[in-house]
């Protein structure tokens, strides 16, 4: 019986240490350079970015979705929690994995201006999620490979997820030549992003 009570005792001291008060400032770093969205979803217009390494301000978390409200330098917007980690009781925790004490907050779309409609981009797939060990690019592609994509846009495509480097594209995504190139491209969630064909994973995002 007083075997049973120590277990009792150890497991609330550890979910107690995990907790977050609610009153707490919850603080996540970005795993990549992570764009801020008007909105949670891969639709949105990008308002912002959270650099590699950044450290953002969590207001809260849509049930049951990856997309957290975020505050970054004064901005806020939505943020893929995916992408997001936050430190507590020295432990570095997935923020996606919905820590005890992260608020639950809901999204209230802007009210539409009378006599105007708001068109919905379908999402057509999802994206593939990075490996451990993805590398992005070490530099800058030349400038006449960034000028020919910028120069050339594309029909955009809407996949699930946000777009970062060493995500993978789904088969059902057409890839664009870039000639001269070694690499081909694509607008993913309204961004252009050079592909590397042979794994169909971004290699580099245009910002």
């Amino acid at each position: 019986m007083q075997f049973r009570k120590t277990i009792f005792i150890a497991a609330l001291v550890a979910n107690a240490a995990l907790a977050v008060p609610a009153s707490a400032e919850i603080i996540a770093t970005a795993m990549t350079p992570l764009n801020i969205r008007s909105g949670p979803g891969p639709q949105y217009s990008i308002v912002g970015a959270i650099p590699d390494r950044g450290h953002t301000t969590i207001i809260g978390c849509i049930q049951d979705s990856l997309w957290c409200q975020v505050s970054y330098n004064g901005r806020q917007g939505w943020a893929y929690s995916q992408y997001l980690t936050a430190r507590l009781s020295g432990r570095s925790l997935a923020v996606a994995e919905r820590l005890i004490g992260i608020p639950t907050v809901a999204y209230q779309p802007p009210l539409e201006t009378v006599g105007s409609a708001v068109v919905t981009p379908a999402i057509t797939g999802t994206l593939i999620a990075r490996p451990a060990t993805a590398e992005p690019f070490l530099t800058t592609p030349p400038p006449n490979v960034g000028t020919y994509v910028v120069d050339h846009p594309v029909a955009p495509v809407y996949l699930n997820g946000e777009v970062v480097e060493g995500v993978g594209l789904p088969e059902t995504v057409e890839l664009s030549p870039v000639p001269g190139s070694d690499y081909d491209y694509a607008y993913v969630n309204n961004v252009p992003v050079l592909i590397e064909p042979t794994t169909r994973r971004v290699r580099y995002i245009y910002r």
